[in-house]
């Protein structure tokens, strides 16, 4: 899959004109049509005016190839980053609520209990033995000032999975870091857990996790990893269409000849030999 040309047919292509003449001819054409520009993103020509011009350093940055597919990936775990901070503030609001209800919600739960436990017994299934119905009567057991923690505690996760979203959506730096620290501190709790016992839900988790983290040390190249930052802006560099072309007019320059030194030897001009005198 071409990312480029995908990302030019979703957001349209990138043309831009810059000032200097040299770099100018490497991104223009003449066709039958008038003038063609080079895209900055697929690299094809795009017959018409650019959108913009400027020095050729003030050219905007754009995405290509590797770095469009990284940005759609990263989308993709901010979007299940959301997702999961919604159901944890969801249940931080309800648990925090349940600490003032604690009263009614346990006098209605004791109320419904044997009801929904004929109901679920003519369908041959004892809710008695049920891990949600145990972890309902255990939080009924729980003191006020426990509840108040654990909601906390969910709020706090709640921020954190909302930060790892913005930032891993904004593609911004400090936004891999910190997802990649902060999943990177979870992991040996659900890896405590999987051992305890293996359920699809906690290896699913597990594995998102995982991959959250190794791809965004690998391809991210965080905390020094194949070159660190260095290398990966410098491998941003080389695909950049506008970077190369500034290279190439820089490369083609001429370098101007030094201005000679008066008294250099090197550069004096020979004079003409004094003509003779004969004697009259």
């Amino acid at each position: 899959m071409d990312w480029s040309l995908l990302g030019c047919g979703h957001h349209g292509h990138v043309t831009y004109a810059p000032a200097e003449p040299s770099v100018r001819k490497r991104l223009c054409a003449q066709t039958p049509e008038g003038e063609a520009w080079r895209c900055l993103r697929c690299d094809t020509y795009v017959s018409g005016p650019p959108m913009a011009s400027g020095p050729a350093a003030q050219a905007p940055s754009v995405r290509r190839g590797q770095e469009l597919r990284s940005a759609f990936i990263l989308r993709v775990f901010a979007v299940e980053r959301f997702v999961r901070g919604l159901v944890a503030g969801a249940v931080a609001y309800f648990v925090w609520r349940f600490a003032y209800s604690r009263e009614s919600i346990e006098q209605a739960f004791n109320r419904e209990r044997p009801i929904l436990r004929d109901l679920f017994r003519q369908f041959g299934y004892n809710i008695d033995n049920s891990k949600l119905f145990g972890s309902i009567q255990h939080a009924l057991t729980l003191s006020p000032t426990a509840i108040k923690l654990l909601a906390t505690g969910l709020a706090l996760y709640t921020v954190i999975e909302m930060t790892e979203a913005v930032g891993l959506w904004l593609y911004r730096r400090w936004g891999e870091y910190f997802a990649m620290v902060a999943t990177s501190l979870g992991l040996p709790y659900e890896i405590y857990d999987l051992v305890q016992q293996v359920t699809a839900p906690r290896a699913i988790f597990f594995a998102v996790n995982l991959a959250l983290v190794l791809y965004l040390v690998i391809t991210k190249r965080l905390f020094g990893v194949r070159g660190g930052k260095h290398a990966y802006e410098a491998r941003l560099r080389s695909e950049s269409i506008m970077a190369a072309a500034i290279e190439a007019a820089a490369a083609e320059e001429p370098i101007p000849a030094a201005a000679p030194t008066p008294g250099d030897p090197a550069t004096a001009q020979p004079t003409e030999p004094a003509a003779r005198t004969t004697p009259a």
